[in-house]
Order: C-alpha cells, then structure tokens, then sequence
C-alpha cells in the first residue's frame, strides 16, 4: 500500500506523461478477432516492422503490459479515448524500438553496458527516468530505489511491481540508445570558418527593397497545355510524392433515432411524478437511485461548475433563487430539477496527513485519534504505526500532501469539509486510516446539491420506426451502388460522400463508428450494406464508390495533381516570359508597374533568414543577390513574378559566431527528430493497428 500510494499520489500525472499509458479499450470485433488469431494472412498482422510480422498476441501482450503499470500508478481503470491511445502507442513504440532502432544502434557500434545501467538506475549518475521516479523533496537518493528492489517488490504478490521496474528498467535503456545515437548527429555537426562567416554575414544583412508583384490569374490560361508525356515523366520520377495510405471514397445514409414528442411528453411526465417526494425526502440518496439518471454526490459546487450540468441550474443554486427549482427542460430533451443540500464556506485544496492501519483495528484507530487530540506527535505515531512508510511529502513521515476534490485518493472526499487540527478516522479499500487536515487554501461559498435528472429515452416504437425507414432503404438499395442511388432519389434522404482510411471512426459527429469503416474496407467497390447500428441510436447504410490501396498511387488517381503542379510551373515561367518582353526598356518600377496595373511595395528590412511578414522564397533569395542600385527580374515565385531593387543593405552586428554555432547545432539536433521516421522508411515499418481498433 505505503509504495501503491507514493506513487500514486506523488508521480501520478508526471509519471503518466512519461511511459504515455492509459487503460486499453478493445473495441474491435469478436468476430475479426477470432479470424486475426486463426488466420495467418498479413491481412491479420498489426503491422511489420524491419520484415517482421507483428501478430495481433504479440501486440497485445505489451498492451497489457503497459496497463498493468498504468494500474500501478494511477489506482484507477478509467481513462479517456485520448488515453486508451496513448497506450496503444506506448505500446508500439516500444515495438519499434526492439525491432528495429535498438538493432540499429548496435550495428552502428552502440552498446550499453550491464554496469552503466546500474550507475544509471542505483548509482551516482541516475537517468531522468529514475530521479522522477524516486526523487524526494528531499532529493535523490540511490538507496531508495534498492529499498524498492529488495523490499518492496518481493512483497508485492500481485507482480505488478516486478512490471513497473522492469518498465522503468527498459525505458532507461532505451533512452541511452537513443541519447547515444542521436549524439553521433549532433557531435558530427561542425562548421567551418566560411559556413560560419557566411552564416553571421546573411543574418546580419539587412536589404531595403521595392518590389513589383505581377500576380498570376485565377483563371485557366487554355494556352498553356500540360500533355500526358510530361504528365506520366513527372509520375515516373517522384514516386515518393505519390505513396498514400489505403483508402475509399464512399458514400452514407444515416437514420438517427431520436425521442419523439411522445417520449419527450413521457420523460416530462415521469420526473413531475415524483418532484414533490424529490423536494422532500430525508433519505436523498436512496431516492435518486431508484427515480434518477444521476445520483447523488457529495461534491461541493462553485458558482460555475453547474453551467456544466445545465446554465439555469446554475443561476437557480447561486442567485439564491429558493431551495428546490421548477422543472427544467434543455435542447436535448433532457429534464431536471435541482434541491440545493447544503451551502458552506470550502477550501479548492486541503493538506492531509494519515496513519494507515492495513487491518480492521478500529480500536487502535481511536486510541491514535485520542493520542493527536492531545498533542502527540503524528510523524511519531506514523512511523510507529503506519502500513505506509512511503507518504512523506516535505520530507514528513504521514504526510499525502494537498488534496483536492478532483485529485483525491478513493474514500478520502470527506477530508474537503474536514476541520483542521482535528484528526478522525475513515475506512478505505486499503484499510483503516487516521486522518488529519494540518492546512487549507482560502474558503469560498460552495453547495451541495442533489440533482433529479431524466433524459427522454426512444421507446421501442419509436426505435422500429427508425428501423423501419432504414431498412426500407437497404431493401431498395440492394447491396449495389446503383441500386442505393435510386433508394436516395426515391426516398429524398441525403447522401454523405466522404473519404475514409482504416483509422476513420468518426462520421461527422457520430463517434465510434468503425463498424462503418470496417466494412467499406472489406467490401467491394459499387456494393452498399445492409443496416450497420452504431451506437444503438444510428442506423448506417454506405456503398463504396472507389478504393485505393496502400502504397503510391497509380497514374490515373494522381493526374489531375500532377497537371494542376505543373500547369502552375508553366504558368509562372509564362508570365516571367511576358513580363520579361514587356518592360524590356524600362528603368523605373513605376513605369513597369504601371504596365500591369501593379504598385510599388516598399520593404524595409528585408533578410533572407528572418522577415517579419511571409514573404516569397523567389522574392527573398533574389533580394539577397541583386546588386544593389538596379532593376533585377522578372523572377518567378510560387505566388507572382517580381521586378525589384535593391536601394541598400546594411550589415549589423547583432547575430554573433556563437549564435552561428548554436543555430547549426540546432539544426543538427532537428535532424535527430527525423531518425525513426527515416529508419522506418528504410525498414518499410507499416502500422496497420486502425484495422483492429
């Protein structure tokens, strides 16, 4: 408990951060399930990394693993969407690390070895890893992480320990390798005398220009023509421009179930039946149970914090509005009425202490309490009679630190309204604990109340009549694109087009919609579905229109990119081309502006590596090289082609050698961001793991 708790309480949110974990949700389907355990077809695989075949087990067994130590630290299953990801990734990640970067780093002559690893977790130079781990206020102590091994993790039956150190064990060797590797990029980056000097003179470099912008037209030009010769070369020689995830473009119907009037007028009817008992009742909580969606808590609300619930609960419990409110419908058909319980000054935060006692020993609990109620010392008490020796926030043995009532450990809410200085005891799921709060931050006006809470819900008729219309359309629709094109015509429903990869779950504002996904990827090109339920409140009906599969696209799909790129290119050296023939002659970039219809735009500071507005790459490296005094172009952009002058430039000394050193070691360091993504490339990793979840 006492090391469950430390960790818990002190590292929880930094900690997660760091191994990125959440508590995994499988929502794939039981039936794709069986197939990917049975079949052998890469079709079943969660990826490949450096020819590697990673099976839906294997994948699964570090998931598992990392949820485990998730538990460990958190004390709780309950994780957002955004988390259950993160833990999918962790676990890929470390994957990847195994199978193809560790190896990599290796054979690049990279070893860490069994005693720099011990240095780095027990000796004098821990890893970050480490030092966040088991670091006190009082600072690092390598002794406590020995405490851990030797002590504690023998007496954690459950394993879960052993996982975590071998976690934090893994993750500190991994760190090195890639601390080690990415110093052969950093150390190799040196810059001579001439890249420096080239580097503070273009830095330090400011021009004074004016500039003519002749913009490109908005319409087609059916003079300029791209042919499908230079069409299919462009093709032939950037592959890599081309490569595309597998997609599909589909179309979808969707048939929602909502209330209908009757069922609104039935939920409305249902909480006026019960109202008065609910404005009355001593026994609160037993009431909600049976007559509410939402049950009773003992949270005290702020002004506010009810907007969140619904605004007009909260301006009827903070403007003093009476003790018991009307009946209040919102937008989406849900009723409520609000009883405000209680009202009191409460502080955000408390600062708790407690002595936990692992067995029902009631009878030493109140001994204790008597003991403090008369000034005993609690550290004393704590170290004597405490199952957890690991709480010790300000480096004071029984100290949890500040709590609050979102960061609070499970059966400690009452500690929120506790008095200071008067200890009490309180029974949790790890045992009995004597608890006292020592500090509070100012207390503001706060509530408690109780909430009456019925949501219209689509009674069953309503729910077949929904039915009904879908599957009238999935009838005419029949399984063929054709055939679910007259089904839209016929029965004047909108038809969603959308283009979908195999991580698409989401269909406008309808989540947790794969099934959807699921299936476009399985069926074949100009078939529709039959109903797919999302949710128990969508009815879906989609048809594949096109698919594409992974990998570079074929000519056909990329054309029309391809001509729109190089119709652009064509464009601007066409322009350049007749600006070039028309200003022949002219010395003022008035009298050349003025022959496009064009002005004159001044920029004063103009510097090839900083400017203050975003101006073109053409129209910089140009000012960076004309000389100065004279009329320079046409040159083509990407946006117009420009006719400029330099009137002067003026050199500064505000960017030094050692600002040219550490912007070419920052470089060097950007270039450390793009190992992995290069070595998969090289390695042909593919993550395939949107087929499962």
């Amino acid at each position: 408990m006492a090391v469950l708790e430390k960790i818990r309480v002190k590292f929880g949110l930094a900690i997660s951060i760091i191994i990125a974990l959440a508590l995994l949700s499988f929502i794939i389907d039981p039936s794709t399930l069986e197939s990917a355990l049975q079949g052998m077809s890469s079709k079943y695989d969660v990826g490949k990394i450096a020819g590697r075949a990673i099976r839906y087990t294997d994948y699964a067994e570090d998931v598992q693993r990392f949820t485990d130590i998730n538990e460990v630290i958190s004390g709780t299953t309950a994780h957002s969407e955004q988390e259950q990801k993160q833990i999918r990734d962790a676990a890929w990640q470390s994957l990847v690390d195994k199978y193809m970067f560790i190896k990599n780093a290796q054979n690049a002559g990279i070893t860490v070895g069994k005693a720099e690893m011990l240095d780095l977790t027990t000796g004098s130079n821990p890893s970050p890893v480490i030092l966040q781990a088991f670091s006190t206020s009082q600072g690092f102590d390598p002794q406590n992480v020995v405490d851990f091994i030797q002590n504690s993790i023998p007496q954690d039956q459950t394993g879960r320990l052993q996982t975590y150190w071998n976690y934090l064990q893994n993750t500190v060797n991994s760190q090195q390798y890639y601390a080690k590797y990415g110093n052969l990029f950093t150390a190799s980056s040196y810059q001579n005398a001439l890249e420096k000097a080239e580097s503070v003179a273009m830095n330090n470099t400011t021009a004074n220009v004016d500039y003519v912008a002749v913009s490109y037209p908005f319409m087609q030009d059916s003079t300029i023509v791209v042919s499908p010769a230079e069409i299919k070369a462009y093709y032939k020689a950037h592959p890599d421009f081309f490569e595309q995830r597998a997609n599909r473009d589909i179309e979808y119907v969707v048939f929602e179930v909502t209330p209908s009037e009757d069922d609104i007028a039935f939920a409305n009817q249902k909480i006026s039946e019960v109202y008065d008992q609910f404005a009355t009742t001593d026994n609160m909580k037993s009431f909600l149970l049976k007559n509410s969606d939402r049950q009773l808590s003992d949270y005290w609300y702020k002004a506010g914090e009810l907007n969140t619930v619904n605004a007009e609960i909260n301006d009827f419990v903070f403007d003093g509005k009476g003790v018991v409110s009307p009946v209040i419908k919102d937008n989406n058909n849900v009723f409520y009425a609000v009883r405000v319980l209680d009202s009191a000054p409460v502080s955000d935060s408390v600062y708790v202490k407690h002595i936990l006692l692992s067995s029902a020993r009631k009878a030493v609990a109140d001994s204790l309490v008597g003991v403090l109620r008369k000034g005993g010392n609690f550290a004393a008490l704590a170290a004597q009679f405490s199952s957890d020796q690991g709480s010790q926030a300000d480096g004071e043995l029984g100290n949890i630190g500040w709590m609050t009532q979102t960061y609070m450990i499970p059966g400690f809410e009452s500690v929120i309204s506790a008095k200071v200085g008067e200890p009490y005891v309180i029974d949790t799921q790890y045992g009995t604990h004597v608890v006292m709060v020592t500090k509070k931050t100012a207390p503001v006006l706060k509530k408690r109340v109780a909430i009456l809470e019925k949501a219209a819900i689509s009674s069953k008729e309503t729910f077949n009549n929904y039915y009904s219309q879908a599957n009238r359309f999935a009838t005419l629709a029949n399984h063929s694109y054709e055939g679910y094109k007259k089904a839209v015509d016929s029965l004047g429903v909108y038809s969603h087009p959308l283009n979908i990869n195999e991580g698409t779950s989401s269909y406008g504002a309808i989540d947790q919609a794969k099934e959807v996904t699921r299936w476009a990827f399985d069926a074949k090109v100009g078939k529709a579905s039959d109903i797919i339920t999302v949710n128990n409140n969508y009815f879906f009906i989609a048809t594949v229109k096109k698919a594409y599969d992974e990998g570079v696209a074929s000519l056909e799909e990329v054309t029309p990119s391809i001509r729109q790129r190089l119709y652009a290119r064509k464009q601007a050296e066409a322009k350049k081309a007749e600006v070039a023939e028309k200003m022949a002659g002219k010395t003022s970039l008035e009298d050349i502006a003025a022959l496009f219809g064009a002005t004159v735009t001044n920029e004063p500071a103009m510097t090839l590596s900083n400017t203050v507005r975003a101006l073109d790459p053409a129209l910089l490296g140009a000012a960076y090289v004309a000389p100065e005094g004279q009329i320079y172009g046409p040159v083509a952009g990407d946006y117009a082609t420009y006719v400029l002058r330099v009137n002067s430039r003026e050199a500064g000394s505000f960017f030094t050698d050692e600002d040219a050193a550490a912007q070419a070691l920052q470089k060097a360091q950007y270039t450390t961001q793009m190992i992995i993504p290069v070595m998969s490339r090289i390695a042909d990793v593919k993550d395939h793991r949107d087929r499962f979840y």
